[in-house]
This record gives structure tokens, C-alpha cells and sequence, in this order.
């Protein structure tokens, strides 16, 4: 059974030191906190004060209660005073000579009983415990900055923690309120292994001018619901303390997708290191702001190139052609949409009529709103009835033959100067636009599912779009309430070059057993704000989906960090593909 800790150490009261602090005694627990310096004491002293009024401020604490807590902290620049705790946290600067120098110094100290803990991100912790002489009681614990908001913490055994350690640590953080996953001392840890290929795949991105920051930014907040882009959460956490944490996960995997950025290097030499100095991928109004005042303009061709549109035409009758169908209708559009067979077109409508109704039971639609919606929509059985639309959507098969099929049969009976859009997420859009005699008209119109949900579409004109059509996809993008974003045409585009390799690494760290399902879904959604963990995410997309993407992703660039992992071809394999069949990364069947 895990002891109670009631005495913990933490040296080094910076803005973690000083949360880890307010944390622990939050709950009871008392504190000793060290720093090396009056300098740095009144500093840290400085953080708790601002910390605990701001809480008050809120109603989150009374002013007894943050009496008590402040109470519960002895604060002070003798390390001496750490020898009657039973643990101790290192939260000092990511220095390795330092941190060994320090826990070199406790080990003589402290009793042999005394835990040690480093809040390192990316340091080898076993490397750290070999500066001591107790390598069974020391271990990581990694929490998320600020302490007092962040509910994750990663503890992190090597190969001599003892297991009694770690549970009594586990303890400790379940007491204080937070949740924690377990791991083993490798670079990264979970949510920073993860995040930061991720982040710098980003990065890549942007230095290959292949998207604004912008348009990078907002089609991860947009298209998968995080809550900051990656270029944006890197100049939070310091464009310096990034490369220092790539830098040390390529060491440990000698994975090129972790070698830091060349860009991400140049800003880091040039002093632009995010918001901590004010100026990183983005300008801030001063240090520590979060105020951009840099905002560039709308990527692409301004709308007022656009073409007239009056009338779409939309082709398939799947779940995104029905979302794109409504969202058009409901935008002011006249809708055609064709069906194979008048079965279809029936249960087309039968669809829409239900989402429709949907939304005005949820007082998000007027019953008249729909009813003019409706009235705007019409189906067939034809595709020559799609000759008069000034713009006509695709949305069938993610299949290329049968796409450039399709898009030869819409050259034929298209109106001179309709624009021809496709939905592909991952097929080249230049192979729609070739099968054509105009390519210069042929666009992709990537949107999100669900279309009436999901704010996101990601524009994507070929080498041979003309810039009045990639205007004119902006400008129904807008019209329809969407946030379009404009990139090249490449693999992924942007939204899935880089969520699938982060699924594919996930799978990756799976595989290796190095943690399990549910603390690696825990860690990204707890310790980054995903909505859904990639386990979570890759059994609702599909397994087979997540596959195929991956596969085209590996063909286009090559990349052998880019191979799908075997643990994925194996599920798909054997039919696990997710929630679509009940069974995936996790057995849904049963519940």
C-alpha cells in the first residue's frame, strides 16, 4: 500500500517550482520551498502572492484559505531545510550539469529514506539518478505549466525506480488532485514526444511556404479542435525551450521527424524565442503578452476576384456530400445535387429534412430557415442537370479513377467558366484538373465532417488553378460561415500532413509498449487539451482510414518516420477498424 507523503521539498520556485508548490499545499500538504538566491526567493514569493489574490479574485479561494495555504509554504535559500521531507522536487532551470550537481548535493543531505523527484521534460532521468547513490527512489515527475491549471503530471520510472516509489508518488498526485499517467525514462516522455513532432512538423511546413502561420494555426484549431495552433502553443512555451526539447528527443530516437527545424533554430539565434520576449513566429505588444499585433492579411486571392455563384451542384450522396448540400442551401444557394437512382435522391432528402428538423428543435434554425432551405434544394438522377451551376462540388469515392472519370464527364457538361471543386482529403487534385480541358477551373474544396458542424475548408488550387477560382471557392466558403484556409497542392494538405504521422507515432509508442491506450489518450487530452486522444481519434476516423492516409503520406514524401506503423496494418489486417465494426484500439462491441 502507497505511504501518505505530508512533507515535500521543492527547490527551485520559478513559475513551475512556485505552482508545484501552491498545488501540494492546496491539499494539505506542507512545504519547503528552496531557492538559491534572495533574488530568486523574492521572486518565487512574488508568483505564489500573484498566483493565490488572482485565485481570490476569481472566488476560487477565500482569503482564509489562501492564508492557510501560504501557511503551509516555508520558503527560504538553505537546502538544509529540505532533509526532513520525504520527497523532493527539482524544478530548476533544464540544465543537466545543474540538476545533477543538485541532486549530488541532497543525496548527501537527506536521509536515505528521502524520495527524489526531477520535473524534467526532456532530460534522461536515469541519468540524473546516477548522480545520487539512491537510483531506487528517484524518479520524474513532469508536470504541465501553469501547475495550478494543468491536471496532468507523467511520472516517470527507469529501470531502478522501485515500484513502492512510484506508487507512492502516484499517490501523492491523485491526492493533490491531478491525474497521472506512467511512463518509462525515455526523451519526451508521452505528451512531449508526441507534441513536439507534431510541432515541428509545423514548423517544416511554414519554412517550405507551403501555408501562412495563419492558415497553419487555424486549421488545427478549426479542423481538429485544438485549442491553440502549433505555431502559436510553440511561442507560449518558448521557442528556445522547444529546441531544447527536440534537440534532446532526435538525440535519444535519431529521428530526422525530430530534428529541429532549421527555421526553429534561425529564431532561436536571432533572439525571437515567442512570447516571453515578445516577438517568435508571431508579434506580441510586449514580453509575457498574448496580444498579436502582426496579424497577416487572409491568404490567397482576395474574394473580391470571384466569380458569380448563384448555383451549386453537388456530386455523391455520402454523409459529406448531404453536410455540403445543407450548409449551401441553408447559405442562400440554389442546390442540385445528383444521385444514382431516384432511391437515392429520396433518402437524400429524407436526410437532410432530419438534420434539418434537428436544428430547429434545437432553436438553432427557424422553422421558416428551414423551410426556405428545403425549397432551395432539388435532386436528379442526371449529371447533365448540373450544366447550369457555377459551381459543382465532388464528393464521391476516395477512389482517383474514379474521380478522374468523373471530372472528364463534368468537363462535357459544365458551362463555360463553372468552377469544378473536389473534397479529396488526400488524392492529388492536379490528377482531377488533367482529366479536364480546363484545368485552370479545377480546384480542391476540402471540407470537414460533419459539413454543418465543422467550421473548417481547406482550399487547395493546383499549379494550374486561376486565382479567380481559388477566390471563388474563398468567397462560398465564407458565405457559408467556414473558415477557409489556402495550401498547395500536396499529401495531406494541412490538417492531415499533420495529425496522421502524430496517430502513426502514437501507435508507434503503443507498440513499443512504452505506455498504454489510455495514458497516452489521458496525457494528449489532459496534458495538451485534445478533444480526444489519438486511440480515441483514429477509432472514430476509422483504422482503415488512418491507414490509407498514412500510406499516401509515406508515397508522397518518402519520409521513413512517415511508414505506417505495423501494429495499425495489423488491426486493419484483421477487421479491427474502429467504432465503424466495434472493435480498434479499443473493444467497443461489449458497451
Amino acid at each position: 500500500m502507497a505511504r501518505e507523503l505530508s512533507t515535500v521539498g521543492v527547490v527551485g520556485l520559478g513559475t513551475m517550482g512556485a505552482g508545484i508548490a501552491e498545488v501540494l499545499a492546496r491539499a494539505g500538504v506542507a512545504v519547503v520551498g528552496v531557492e538559491r538566491d534572495e533574488i530568486g526567493l523574492a521572486r518565487g514569493q512574488g508568483h505564489l502572492k500573484h498566483s493565490t489574490d488572482r485565485a481570490v479574485a476569481r472566488g476560487k479561494l477565500s482569503d482564509a484559505e489562501r492564508d492557510a495555504l501560504l501557511g503551509r509554504i516555508a520558503t527560504g535559500t538553505d537546502l538544509g531545510a529540505l532533509a526532513g521531507c520525504e520527497l523532493i522536487i527539482e524544478a530548476i532551470p533544464e540544465h543537466s550539469d545543474q540538476k545533477r550537481a543538485l541532486f549530488a548535493e541532497l543525496d548527501r543531505r537527506c536521509p536515505e529514506t528521502t524520495i527524489f523527484a526531477t520535473n524534467t521534460s526532456s532530460l534522461s532521468v536515469t541519468k540524473l539518478a546516477a548522480a545520487t547513490t539512491r537510483p531506487a527512489r528517484f524518479v520524474g515527475t513532469h508536470w504541465f505549466n501553469p501547475a495550478p491549471v494543468m491536471d496532468l503530471v507523467e511520472v516517470v520510472g527507469t529501470v531502478l525506480t522501485d515500484p513502492g516509489v512510484i506508487e507512492d508518488v502516484e499517490a501523492l498526485v491523485a491526492r493533490v488532485g491531478k491525474a497521472d499517467v506512467t511512463a518509462g525514462d525515455r526523451a519526451g516522455f508521452i505528451a512531449n514526444a508526441l507534441l513536439f513532432g507534431y510541432l515541428n512538423n509545423a514548423v517544416r511546413m511554414l519554412e517550405a511556404r507551403y501555408a501562412s502561420r495563419e492558415d497553419i494555426d487555424a486549421a488545427m484549431r478549426f479542423g481538429c479542435g485544438h485549442p491553440m495552433g502549433p505555431l502559436a502553443l510553440l511561442d507560449l512555451i518558448g521557442l528556445d525551450s522547444a529546441y531544447e526539447i527536440l534537440d534532446s528527443i532526435y538525440h535519444q530516437s535519431r529521428d530526422h521527424l525530430h530534428a529541429p527545424a532549421p527555421l526553429l533554430k534561425q529564431l532561436v539565434t536571432a533572439g525571437l524565442l515567442g512570447r516571453k520576449n515578445g516577438r517568435g513566429f508571431y508579434t506580441y505588444t510586449g514580453p509575457d503578452s498574448s496580444e498579436v499585433v502582426d496579424v497577416g492579411a487572409a491568404s490567397g486571392p482576395s474574394v473580391e476576384e470571384a466569380r458569380p455563384v448563384t448555383t451549386v451542384g453537388v456530386v455523391g450522396t455520402g454523409t459529406m456530400a448531404v453536410g455540403i448540400v445543407e450548409v449551401c442551401a441553408k447559405s442562400g444557394y440554389d442546390v442540385v445535387f445528383r444521385a444514382r437512382g431516384e432511391s437515392k435522391v429520396a433518402a437524400v432528402r429524407k436526410r437532410l429534412e432530419a438534420s434539418l428538423e434537428k436544428s430547429v428543435q434545437r432553436g438553432r434554425l427557424s422553422s421558416e430557415d428551414r423551410d426556405a432551405t428545403l425549397s432551395r434544394v432539388r435532386g436528379t438522377t442526371s449529371l447533365d442537370d448540373l450544366g447550369h451551376a457555377d459551381l459543382i462540388i465532388e464528393a464521391v469515392v476516395e477512389d482517383l479513377e474514379v474521380k478522374r472519370a468523373l471530372f472528364a464527364a463534368l468537363d462535357e457538361i459544365a458551362k463555360p467558366g463553372a468552377v469544378l471543386a473536389t473534397t479529396t482529403s488526400s488524392l492529388p487534385v492536379i490528377e482531377c484538373a488533367t482529366a479536364t480541358t480546363r484545368p485552370a477551373d479545377v480546384v480542391g474544396m476540402h471540407w470537414f465532417n460533419p459539413a454543418p458542424a465543422m467550421k473548417l475548408v481547406e482550399v487547395v488550387p493546383t499549379v494550374l488553378t486561376s486565382d479567380d477560382v481559388t477566390a471563388t471557392v474563398r468567397a462560398v466558403a465564407l458565405r457559408s460561415r467556414k473558415h477557409p484556409v489556402v495550401c498547395g497542392d500536396r499529401a495531406g494538405f494541412i490538417v492531415n500532413a499533420l495529425l496522421f504521422p502524430y496517430l502513426n507515432d502514437a501507435v508507434k509508442m503503443l507498440e513499443a509498449h512504452y505506455a498504454n491506450v489510455d495514458d497516452i489518450d489521458t496525457a494528449m487530452k489532459v496534458g495538451c487539451g485534445h478533444p480526444m486522444g489519438p486511440f480515441e481519434l483514429a477509432d472514430v476516423v476509422g483504422l482503415d482510414v488512418t491507414l490509407a492516409i498514412q500510406e499516401t503520406l509515406y508515397r508522397e514524401f518518402r519520409e521513413p518516420g512517415y511508414a505506417p506503423a505495423p501494429l495499425l496494418e495489423h488491426l486493419v489486417t484483421a477487421g479491427f477498424l474502429g467504432r465503424k465494426t466495434g472493435r480498434g484500439f479499443r473493444d467497443t462491441s461489449r458497451g
